[in-house]
């Protein structure tokens, strides 16, 4: 029965919930005894383990043979849980226990209560038999979820005495390992598509105290319950970052440039983490893992002609602009990891072939994103790009390929009206230290400049209409924050920065700050790598060990959360939870020092029914409920662009799963289109990379499986985006063939 008798576990009991896919990939240094010993806690899957060792010295590499490793129980369960539910949806929760002994077993079996869930036994159930040796036997429940986020379920399997006989023999309780506990988590999602809203800023105080009003608000569709929100602070500006290097992005990693984020910002941090004395042995370990792992992954993108391109040797060329953009890159990280010259001086070899009789570089490969199209049909923005790596690349200036593109560049000055091209020449000629180039420069920027609330900030010229939103915290789109940090670089890549300097520049920091997502980085790629470098600069050049500030969160004049921050926690990333949605705080900040301050809002909405800058139509295949359909059908996906540029820039589209369906991976990787560039399969998800988008239709089908029946089950989401443009979306719900009704009745 569904209970909870005997839920205590007795002192020698451990309860297995840690089951991680692979196990301890350590580098050990060994000393000049030749052994080290440290003691490690093998995971709780019932398994066994086979481990390999090699080890590198002056007298060469060593290879150990293989070894086993069996974690074994004499009886053990295993629950069949899906990835995720969405609320409302029920399963049949399926445990299975198996005998491993040479002798039968009496096992009585129980799933603990919880507020999170309501369970039933299934019809005819017993939660108490006999287990043959060596067999299995499985016990399931009707579950239905009540609550949303990950929920446990906590299983507990115990051998018992008993008078009743296995057949012909009496069963046995094992001396060792009577009792097996297991707990497993399930994730509960709202109905509905995410939203997420941060709304960030940088709060420097003296001797008066600040105070931040923070109004949470809800549209009227809001999917109810769904809506979560918290505040999180950092005494440092860098430290949000810090905290999330693996994910900057709440989005995808599969082409040569999005890697890129996995792999530039942790030089940026390192070195101010090392320049400021603050770096820790712990983050520099995980820093340089990201390094090495973005090194090497970077490599397969590249061309047997040096070059690299988004998609590697799938693309027919190299790009000039990424090519660029990963030399200099390697080239940074050669002050931490081991990076091979010769890549460096393959790259810089084709990028040289690619330069014009003037000075000025062609644009080779498929530039996907808009920041070098806008409108700049004379390669003036992508040459000052490669010139400016150049530069960083340390070229000395009497290079001749680098003394051709600045004279290119320099010819165009005059002509250039575009602020994303000046922000990039301004901060190029910096880099070059031609004052007169620079001053010209930055006097048209500072024309250009808009100033709000205390920021300033730069935007392109004829930019799109944002959509009314009535309770947006805006955020601005990547090529604006991406042109803004480029003034910023070159405002503060002058020598001899004075104190007024620096309060100059704290407006344009501010603003870059308001647009940073809740996991530190920004919109995309190039936004997040050269904000994350310039705020590094900035953050260093501000550096001080003293601070000492206290914050307290208040609603309707009771305070909620009361944090500290001094020098020994500044890296601390502090959080607390904001349950009154909708609802007014404030936060008030006395104390002496700058902290990091960000607020958080989550909640599920129907997919949006205005209009789209893409239409995207989902079928079922077969669309009839069939005994086949019930268990496994297609998914066809038709899209066509439809905003106001003739073409999208690449187009992610991310197909949900259905509760309880995965996709049939080989019919994932026989998608076949022109556009089409990459695909990837996660656990409940198919994303699908697609060069661009026009207003001629593509169409993908594939394939998906029924691994666990869900009962109610509800429609999943489909989402298309522009990757650089990512108010530029589209969303649609599909349905399985079999109503709710037909699949719950099938699963009974």
């Amino acid at each position: 029965m569904y209970s909870v008798q005997g839920g205590q576990d007795t002192p020698q009991e451990k309860v297995r919930e840690y089951f991680p896919e692979t196990w301890l990939w350590n580098l050990t240094t060994v000393g000049s005894s030749g052994t080290a010993e440290y003691p490690i806690t093998a995971p709780d899957t019932i398994t066994e383990w086979k481990a390999e060792m090699f080890c590198t010295a002056d007298v060469g590499f060593g290879l150990a043979p293989t070894i086993s490793l069996k974690t074994f129980k004499p009886f053990f369960l295993e629950p069949t849980l899906p990835y995720s539910v969405i609320r409302g949806e029920a399963f049949s929760l399926k445990v299975t226990v198996f005998n491993y002994q040479s002798q039968p077993v009496m096992i009585h079996i129980e799933l603990f209560e919880s507020d999170d869930f309501l369970a039933t036994p299934c019809d005819k159930c017993e939660y108490t038999s006999c287990i043959a040796a060596e067999q299995g036997k499985t016990f399931v429940w009707n579950v239905t979820p009540k609550s949303l986020g990950e929920v446990n379920f906590t299983i507990r399997a115990e051998a018992i005495k008993s008078d009743q006989l296995c057949g012909n023999e009496e069963p046995v309780v094992p001396e060792k390992g009577r009792t097996d506990t297991v707990i497993k988590p399930l994730l509960v999602e709202p109905e509905g598509t995410e939203m997420e809203m941060s709304k960030s800023s940088l709060i420097c105080i003296d001797e008066n105290p600040v105070k931040e009003n923070i109004l949470l608000q809800l549209p009227p569709d809001v999917v109810e319950g769904s809506a979560r929100a918290h505040i999180s602070l950092i005494g440092d500006i860098m430290g949000t970052a810090m905290q999330n290097l693996d994910k900057l992005l709440v989005m995808p990693y599969g082409c040569g440039e999005q890697n890129m984020v996995h792999f530039v910002p942790n030089i940026h941090i390192l070195e101010y983490l090392k320049n400021t004395k603050q770096l820790t042995d712990e983050i520099k370990e995980r820093a340089i893992h990201f390094l090495k792992s973005g090194y090497q992954r970077e490599l397969t993108y590249k061309h047997s002609d040096g070059s690299y391109s988004a998609f590697g040797n799938i693309d027919p060329d190299g790009n000039t602009w990424l090519t660029a953009f990963v030399l200099k890159s390697f080239h940074q990280a050669k002050r931490h990891i081991f990076v091979d010259d010769q890549h460096i001086a393959d790259g810089l070899k084709w990028l040289s072939k690619h330069q014009n009789p003037d000075g000025c570089f062609q644009s080779v490969g498929k530039l996907f994103s808009s920041s070098m199209k806008g409108g700049v049909d004379d390669n003036v923005s992508l040459s000052a790009y490669i010139t400016a790596a150049l530069l960083e690349l340390e070229l000395p200036l009497n290079d001749t390929m680098l003394k051709k593109s600045l004279h290119c560049l320099e010819e165009q000055i005059e002509n250039i009206t575009n602020p994303y091209t000046l922000a990039l020449l301004a901060y190029t000629f910096t880099l070059a230290r031609n004052e007169n180039a620079r001053e010209i420069l930055m006097k048209t920027l500072d024309e250009l400049a808009i100033r709000k609330d205390g920021t300033v900030h730069w935007e392109r010229p004829k930019k799109p209409t944002e959509k009314a939103c009535e309770i947006c915290w805006y955020r601005a789109p990547s090529v604006e924050v991406e042109m803004t940090s480029y003034v910023l670089h070159a405002m503060l890549s002058v020598a001899n920065m004075s104190a007024a300097d620096i309060d100059n520049v704290v407006p344009i920091v501010k603003w870059i700050i308001k647009q940073q997502g809740s996991s530190g980085g920004f919109a995309s790629t190039q936004d997040t790598v050269v904000a994350l470098h310039v705020l590094s600069k900035y953050a260093g050049l501000t550096y001080s060990e003293k601070g000492d500030m206290s914050i307290s969160i208040s609603s309707s004049e009771k305070v909620v959360k009361e944090f500290h921050i001094t020098n020994d926690n500044r890296l601390l990333l502090q959080q607390t939870t904001l349950k009154d949605i909708p609802g007014t705080y404030s936060a008030e900040v006395t104390g002496k020092g700058c902290l990091f301050f960000q607020t958080t809002l989550k909640y599920n909405i129907p997919p949006p029914k205005d209009k789209d800058a893409f239409s995207v139509e989902a079928h079922t295949i077969p669309a009839e409920c069939t005994e086949e359909s019930r268990v496994r059908f297609d998914i066809e996906l038709t899209m066509r662009y439809t905003g106001k540029r003739i073409i999208s820039n690449m187009a992610i589209v991310n197909v949900k799963m259905l509760s309880g369906f995965i996709p049939v991976k080989k019919s994932v990787k026989a998608l076949s289109h022109p556009l089409l560039k990459r695909t990837e399969v996660k656990t409940n998800v198919v994303i699908i990379y697609l060069e661009e988008v026009t207003s001629d239709p593509i169409s993908l089908r594939f394939s998906v499986e029924q691994d666990i029946p869900i009962q109610h089950l509800k429609p999943a989401v489909i989402h298309v985006y522009d990757y650089y443009e990512q108010g530029e979306e589209a969303r649609v719900e599909y349905n399985a063939p079999c109503s709710a009704e037909e699949t719950e009745g099938n699963t009974r």
